[in-house]
């Protein structure tokens, strides 16, 4: 599997720390000293999800020097977007012309490696040979604005990524463990036969047992994906990492005993846009000419489930 196109896309609106000083019981120094963010992007009433996830679309297969019609399957991945149903790839897929099968999935933060996996799969099972896959999120319309240890986190955004079947193996590892440390409850209807009260909606964080599942999971599927390419840290030329908070990627360049300039990050100014996080830092990467054919890249990211990944690849 191999990676020849990337796109992203941000909504127009920049909302800094400062900005959120006039709602929140807070300041600049309290949120990059713990997060690393100086802003985010976030959609506003005239933008939604679904144009991002197009936009990011086209300008992967631009990047690609393809048409939407030499596709043969589109994976979106989302945590919530504009609609119930059809999924947002469907969408995607009528925008941009494609004629394919499309389908969308939910593996929270970790939801581009996962993604990643199941495109693998379809290319060593024949199914497929170029695929797209986006990941769209519109975080910022889960969280809590009034609660300030988690609604300074996010951004909302959308990255993609075109694959082919025609480059070399690549190493994945994933892993899932229940817990309720991070999660967002479904809004509840009644129905004649179902009399439920709605339940709280809006996204909940336990912030300590997150920072020590992430970096110990993700330290842990870094070195898998290494041990199963005999690699070794020093061999790779990027850790492209789920940008949830400055400090998580400190912990993890200090675990690997690796220099700095190998942990790329765009965190202080996009936020937390969950799954869309590692594509859109890899879109800006791609553009601006840090990667080399030949390059070994391991992505990772964690989030709620607990779940998360990695992916090693070469350029």
């Amino acid at each position: 599997m191999k990676i020849i196109g990337t796109g992203s896309a941000v909504p127009r609106r920049k909302v800094t720390n400062e900005m959120l000083t006039e709602f929140l019981d807070t300041n600049d120094e309290w949120i990059s000293t713990r997060t690393g963010i100086k802003s985010r992007r976030v959609l506003s009433t005239d933008e939604d999800v679904t144009q991002l996830a197009i936009k990011a679309s086209e300008e992967a297969l631009k990047d690609a020097h393809l048409d939407a019609t030499d596709l043969d399957y589109i994976i979106c991945h989302n945590v919530d977007n504009d609609y119930k149903t059809p999924a947002l790839a469907c969408v995607i897929q009528g925008a941009i012309k494609a004629k394919c099968p499309s389908v969308d999935m939910n593996g929270a933060c970790a939801g581009f490696i996962f993604s990643l996996d199941c495109a693998n799969g379809l290319m060593k099972a024949g199914r497929a040979k170029k695929i797209l896959l986006v990941c769209a999120e519109h975080m910022t319309k889960l969280t809590d604005w009034t609660r300030r240890e988690s609604c300074v986190l996010f951004g909302d955004g959308a990255g993609a990524v075109i694959l082919t079947d025609e480059g070399p193996d690549c190493e994945i590892s994933l892993s899932t463990v229940y817990s309720d440390a991070l999660y967002c409850n479904a809004s509840t209807k009644e129905t004649p036969f179902s009399h439920q009260e709605k339940k709280y909606d809006k996204l909940s964080m336990k912030g300590k047992e997150v920072f020590k599942f992430a970096v110990q999971s993700s330290a842990h599927d870094i070195q898998q994906v290494m041990d199963q390419a005999k690699v070794t840290a020093d061999d790779v030329k990027y850790f492209v990492l789920h940008q949830a908070n400055l400090r998580i990627v400190d912990a993890i360049k200090t675990h690997m005993n690796q220099t700095e300039e190998k942990f790329p990050h765009n965190i202080e100014r996009r936020g937390n846009t969950s799954s869309a996080s590692v594509p859109l830092l890899l879109d800006e990467m791609n553009k601006n000419g840090m990667l080399k054919e030949g390059d070994i890249v391991i992505f990772s990211a964690f989030g709620a489930g607990f779940s998360s990944g990695a992916c090693l690849m070469r350029w």
